[in-house]
């Protein structure tokens, strides 16, 4: 417990500490945000922001675990996911950056990149991690087996999961303090429940990075974490969720990611199909804005909500392994 504890807090002061210097810099350099201009009105004002701070939330999480880790397959995966989810997210960024648009890579461009991400992640679970081609249906307490369709699955996990921290990523501090949440139920499921201290450290280190973060990024924000940042903690949560079998739990765990996720489909679709729209705006919490919210109230529930969600989550997860 001390060096998963450990781990978590020297996370945070790096962050903490860090942030300042890296501001200063991405300012020097003109590294800002670029907002769409279709976008809230409000956020406008925030053009110029320096982005990129995933740097520094990866920097954050990397020392301690590269120092502490006892380099288990399992959290070698997870981490190795995260950061080239982060490497793909910093060639979007900087795409962005260079062309001076709110557009970066092509859609089809990342698609492919988080293919090879998911074959490389399924290939380590098989081969090195030793996990089984089943997925464990909590609810009933049936295990599946997935055979040839679990490379699928993977990728569908790991597609999923860092588009939807990717949509979160609207609000000052709302997908990093979001993702701290669905971390540190991760860290109660890898070192309370199964033990898996690698597992649990790099969750702590994960959770540590992002509330240092959020010392800068909570409103009003003095740095957006990018796509460098959204891209690659949410490739972490969709590899954690695979090597700890709870991807179909991730559902309830990560909650909060879906909602957004789901807001974006259903008002893709219905546009489509009916030409209207179900919401004033989709990520669902634009929806929110406007309809005349303030922006910390819509950061302060949407945290209530993963909060509930991921307890729900544990609680579920504890039950069937108990």
């Amino acid at each position: 417990m001390g060096e998963v504890l450990i781990g978590g807090t020297c996370a945070l002061l790096i962050c903490v500490f860090a942030a300042p210097r890296l501001i200063t810099y991405l300012r020097r350099r003109e590294f800002g945000q670029q907002i769409r201009e279709e976008g809230p009105a409000g956020h406008h004002a925030k053009a110029g922001t320096p982005t990129m701070g995933g740097v520094l939330i990866f920097i954050s999480i990397a020392i301690p675990f590269l120092v502490l880790t006892d380099w288990d397959w399992r959290a070698v995966a997870v981490f190795g996911t995260a950061v080239t989810c982060s490497l793909l997210g910093f060639a979007d960024d900087y795409s962005k950056i260079v062309r001076r648009r709110s557009l970066g890579l092509r859609g089809r461009t990342k698609m492919i990149a988080l293919l090879l991400i998911s074959v490389a992640l399924w290939w380590v679970a098989t081969h090195k991690a030793g996990l089984s081609a089943t997925i464990q249906l909590r609810f009933v307490d049936v295990s599946i087996d997935l055979g040839l369709f679990f490379p699928v699955i993977v990728f569908l996990v790991i597609a999923g999961s860092t588009n939807a921290v990717n949509l979160s990523d609207g609000l000052d501090g709302l997908a990093a303090g979001c993702v701290a949440i669905v971390m540190l139920a991760y860290v109660a499921i890898t070192f309370i429940t199964t033990g898996d201290r690698d597992l649990a450290l790099l969750s702590a280190c994960i959770v540590g990075a992002c509330i240092g973060f959020l010392w800068f990024n909570a409103f009003p924000a003095t740095i957006f974490m990018g796509d460098t940042g959204s891209l690659g903690l949410g490739g972490a949560i969709g590899a954690m969720a695979v090597m700890t079998d709870t991807m179909l739990l991730l559902v309830l765990i990560g909650g909060i990611f879906v909602i957004e996720a789901l807001s974006v489909i259903i008002q893709v679709a219905a546009f489509q199909s009916f030409r209207k729209r179900v919401f004033l705006m989709a990520p669902i919490h634009h929806h929110f804005e406007m309809r005349g919210w303030s922006e910390t109230k819509i950061i302060l529930r949407f945290w209530i909500i993963a909060a509930v969600c991921s307890a729900i989550g544990f609680t579920l997860y504890q039950a069937n392994i108990t």
